[in-house]
C-alpha cells in the first residue's frame, strides 16, 4: 500500500515538475440578474515551463475568462486549477495575492502606469509588495528597464513616452518580481503596426531565456508570434495546435519601415 501511495506521489511531483499550469475540467457560472452565463464548459489544458501560447477566441467565447482565472482574478465555479503543482482554487485572497505578486507578471492593452511617477519608479512599484530592501528593488526595476530597451528613459514620466514606450514599462514592470509565468490580455491593441511587432519581439526573446507566456488576441497576425495557439468558442476549446512557420520578430523589424518613414 506505502508503495503504491508513493507512486502516485511520485507521479503528481513528476507532473507538476512538467505541467507549470494544469486546468482539470474548469467550469465558469456568472450570475447576470435572473440570467446564468456558462462561461467555461469543461475547460481541460496545460502548458509547459517554457512555452509561448497564444490564447484567441471572439468576444463571449470565454478566453478573457479563462486568463482571468490563469491570472488569480478570478476563482472557478468548479474543477482544479494547479499552479506549479498547487491547486489554487483553494487558496484564500490572501494567498492568491501572494501568488501573484510573486509568480505572475501582468500586461494589459492599457499600459496603466501611474501617470506622476517616472518610469523607473513605476517599475519599482511592485517591489514594494515583495518587501525587498530598498537598493534591491532599486535594481531590479533598473535591470527590467534596461531589458526592454529603456535604460535611457529611466527617469521620463509617462506623458514624455510614446505608446509602444509606455508598455515597455509596462512589461519592464511585470518582470520586476521575476515571475514564473507572464501574462499578456490583449498587449498590442493600443498599438501600431511596426510597434506591435516591437512587443512581440520583446516577448520572443523573453521566452527565448526560459520565461513562460501566455498571450490573449484576438489578431491572428500577433498570435502566429507564438509557439502555440490555443482557440476559445462557446466556452470550449475548439483547437489546440502548434504554430507552424512561425516568423522571428527581430527578423519582421529589418523590413518594416519606421515612424519617420511612414
Amino acid at each position: 500500500m506505502a508503495t503504491t501511495l508513493q507512486s502516485a506521489s511520485e507521479a503528481d511531483g513528476a507532473r507538476a515538475f512538467a505541467e507549470l499550469i494544469r486546468v482539470e475540467d474548469v467550469h465558469k457560472y456568472y450570475e447576470l440578474g435572473e440570467t446564468r452565463v456558462h462561461a467555461l464548459r469543461g475547460v481541460t489544458v496545460s502548458i509547459a515551463p517554457g512555452e509561448f501560447v497564444a490564447i484567441m477566441g471572439a468576444s463571449g467565447s470565454g478566453k478573457s475568462t479563462f486568463m482571468n482565472l490563469l491570472g488569480c482574478l478570478d476563482r472557478a465555479s468548479s474543477g482544479r486549477y494547479l499552479l506549479q503543482g498547487t491547486d489554487v482554487s483553494q487558496l484564500d485572497k490572501k494567498a492568491l495575492a501572494s501568488i501573484r505578486n510573486r509568480k505572475l507578471g501582468f500586461v494589459f492593452q492599457g499600459f496603466n502606469l501611474l501617470s506622476r511617477t517616472t518610469a523607473l519608479e513605476n517599475v519599482e512599484l511592485p517591489t514594494l509588495y515583495a518587501r525587498l530592501p530598498k537598493e534591491e528593488r532599486l535594481q531590479r526595476a533598473k535591470e527590467s528597464l534596461q531589458l526592454v530597451g529603456l535604460g535611457e528613459r529611466m527617469e521620463h514620466f509617462p506623458s514624455q513616452l510614446s505608446g509602444g514606450q509606455q508598455q515597455r514599462v509596462a512589461i519592464a514592470r511585470a518582470l520586476v518580481n521575476r515571475p514564473s509565468i507572464l501574462l499578456a490580455d490583449e498587449p498590442t491593441g493600443n498599438l501600431d503596426s511596426r510597434t506591435s511587432v516591437e512587443i512581440m519581439q520583446i516577448f520572443q526573446t523573453l521566452n527565448e531565456s526560459g520565461l513562460t507566456l501566455v498571450l490573449v488576441t484576438h489578431e491572428p497576425d500577433v498570435a502566429r508570434f507564438a509557439k502555440r495557439t490555443i482557440v476559445f468558442r462557446d466556452g470550449k476549446i475548439r483547437r489546440d495546435e502548434p504554430v507552424k512557420d512561425r516568423p522571428r520578430a527581430a527578423e519582421m523589424l529589418k523590413t518594416m519601415p519606421t515612424v519617420e518613414e511612414d
